[in-house]
């Protein structure tokens, strides 16, 4: 079974990875739905760009754009304009001529910021909230174009490596200064790193290109050659042939892209055979564990108590300790770690030590005084020993005396101390269950694996589905997953089945459990009983304590006025034991509260003429440089 659970995680890690390989980090607050280029080639040489960005944002003040500034690429850029365009309004917003790390919502700026670089930047005024905006930005761009004695070039960089902001698709036209006869006079090539794009002359004027699935940290650059007459004016270019050079470099790039375009294939094939190989693997072993664990159901017999309780009118055993009898109840051997829980017990081991005259309770409705009796009581079990050192712990500074307000303020200041209080008050009565043989060590560590089996199985099937999904978007065939997925859906049911038959009680410890349970309810219900049958009223200062320990003491002290008219009378005018603190104060729940509060703090302070794109290009040419938000 371990090494399964072993080789199953390493599997999923594993798959994990492959599903989800390492990748440039994105602005998380910013996302675009759509990012449009619409670009006009004028026979200047210059190019008109008008960009629509689509764009969810969060928590941002300004969105920007940079481009490298190389007069080898391009000798300006200017008039600039950004309109936002949401739900079909057109507002233009207002140009400012200073730069500003953050800009006021509706002003924009387009020039040169303190990294040398051309900037358009825009206030958009989400820093404190999110919205999905729609805006289009122009600029001009001179010298775009180089012109050649053959052909004229525009090699331009949508998008640069520095852009910071996931797209989920990028599209872009192209439209050339006049028309030629033949498209095949065009010529087109696109370069992104992930190889998902595509790129055509779509008309005698126009070229199209789109990229799916655009991570932050790649580029989108495109290089178009078209007939040179396009061009009447262009301070780039040379006296020199074109053609040939770009063929030349752009066949070795698409000649290194086609080649890690069947790498990938290849990786993903080969990943898919072992995926569907490990899986089957997998699956066997989870079909042998499947048999092995349905063998233990049926040799396994569900323990059953000797006879059925509905009331019970005695403390089951004397010596039993608070936590031991809620333990017992819940049939719950380790794990009181619930802060309402250890409240109760705690509260009641502190009524139980009165009982057994270690500590007393004195004064009034206003002020209750806890006084140390013993300095070191001997007949304690070890969870009452650690409540007592607590308290005694509390009292140092007083005399072997302290109020209840007092202890209630000390125990909200000490959350570590609370802490280890709990995990030892668990332990103990842990011991001690497997010491009086009420409950099964070895089942219960049985049970503690079998309950991780369930927890992990939950988690694979889970994560096996979410795999497989993810597995076919990328087109691999990862069959051999839903027989695992299916194996580990029968597995997570039988290893359910099999925690139901698992005896953590001993029978001893389940006949045990029946008459807490029978006291708990005659303790609920006992007002509407026949009077002959309810003890003497000096017989519930040990019945409370119980009470208390299982959340009840309120419902039972109502019950107790009903039943005994006089019973404050009594025990005010006899002595101020605790019984009296019960009926005159909240007791049952004051300390509750405070260890709640104490575990609460503890637990938060410690959480050529078109087709797909190549791979070349990226470091020839950075002018659409980055963008994002701030």
């Amino acid at each position: 079974m371990r090494k399964i659970i072993i080789n199953l995680i390493l599997w999923m890690v594993a798959i994990w990875i492959v599903s989800n390989p390492v990748q440039a980090s994105s602005t998380s607050d910013l996302f675009l739905n759509h990012l449009d280029f619409q670009a006009q080639i004028k026979k200047d040489g210059s190019m008109k760009v008008t960009e629509k960005w689509n764009i969810e944002i969060e928590d941002t003040n300004t969105l920007y754009k940079t481009f490298t500034i190389d007069k080898s690429r391009y000798t300006s850029i200017s008039n600039v304009e950004i309109t936002d365009i949401t739900n079909g309004m057109e507002q233009k917003l207002k140009k400012q001529d200073e730069w500003e790390y953050h800009l006021p919502k509706g002003n924009y700026f387009g020039g040169k910021n303190q990294k040398n670089q051309f900037e358009i930047a825009w206030g958009v005024g989400l820093e404190d909230a999110s919205a999905t905006k729609v805006y289009e930005i122009s600029y001009e761009v001179k010298d775009a174009i180089a012109k050649y004695n053959d052909y004229a070039e525009l090699y331009w960089q949508f998008v640069g490596q520095d852009f910071e902001m996931d797209a989920k698709n990028i599209t872009g036209t192209i439209y050339l200064p006049s028309s030629v006869a033949n498209k095949e006079e065009i010529k087109v090539w696109g370069h992104t790193e992930d190889l998902n794009g595509e790129i055509y002359a779509t008309d005698t004027n126009k070229i199209e290109f789109k990229v799916n699935q655009f991570r932050a940290g790649r580029y989108v650059e495109i290089r178009t050659l078209f007939p040179t007459q396009m061009i009447s004016t262009s301070n780039r270019g040379e006296n020199k042939e074109r053609l040939e050079e770009v063929i030349q470099e752009e066949t070795k790039w698409a000649n290194e892209a086609n080649l890690r375009r069947e790498m990938k294939e290849t990786t993903k094939k080969i990943i898919s055979i072992a995926v569907n190989i490990l899986a089957i693997v997998l699956s066997i072993f989870g079909i042998k564990s499947i048999f092995k664990n349905s063998k233990k159901i049926k040799t396994r017999k569900k323990l059953k108590p000797t006879q059925e309780i509905v009331y019970y009118r005695e403390i089951p055993r004397e010596d039993t300790t608070p936590a031991e009898a809620v333990s017992l109840l819940e049939k719950q051997v380790g794990g009181l770690s619930n802060s309402i829980q250890i409240g109760r017990i705690f509260s009641a081991t502190l009524l139980d030590l009165s009982v057994k005259k270690i500590i007393d309770f004195e004064g009034n409705d206003k002020e209750i005084t806890i006084k140390m009796l013993e300095e070191n009581p001997q007949n304690l079990v070890d969870s009452e020993k650690d409540v007592f050192a607590f308290i005694k712990k509390a009292c140092q500074k007083t005399g072997g005396e302290i109020t209840t307000k007092e202890l209630e303020k000390y125990i909200k200041k000490s959350s570590t101390k609370i802490l280890t209080l709990s995990d030892k008050m668990d332990k103990a009565t842990k011991q001690a269950l497997y010491q009086k043989e009420l409950a099964d060590e070895k089942e219960k560590e049985e049970s503690e694996t079998i309950t991780v089996c369930i927890v992990f199985s939950a988690i694979a099937f889970v994560f096996l589905i979410v795999i497989f999904v993810l597995l076919m978007a990328t087109e691999m065939k990862p069959f051999g997953l839903i027989p695992l997925a299916i194996t580990t859906l029968i597995q997570l049911i039988v290893f359910s089945v099999l925690l139901g038959k698992i005896n953590v009680l001993t029978q001893k410890g389940i006949d045990e459990n029946v008459k807490w349970k029978g006291l708990k309810k005659y303790m609920q219900d006992f007002s509407m009983l026949d009077k002959r049958e309810i003890p003497e009223v000096v017989i519930w200062e040990k019945f409370l304590v119980y009470a208390t320990a299982f959340g009840i003491a309120d419902k039972v002290l109502k019950q107790l006025k009903v039943v005994y008219p006089n019973i404050e009378q009594e025990f005010s005018s006899s002595y101020y034991g605790y019984m009296y603190l019960m009926l005159h104060t909240d007791f049952s729940n004051s300390f509750s509260q405070a260890i709640t509060t104490s575990m609460s703090s503890a637990y938060s302070s410690a959480t050529g003429g078109g087709g797909g794109f190549s791979g070349g290009g990226g470091g020839r040419t950075e002018d659409g440089g980055g963008g994002g938000g701030r």
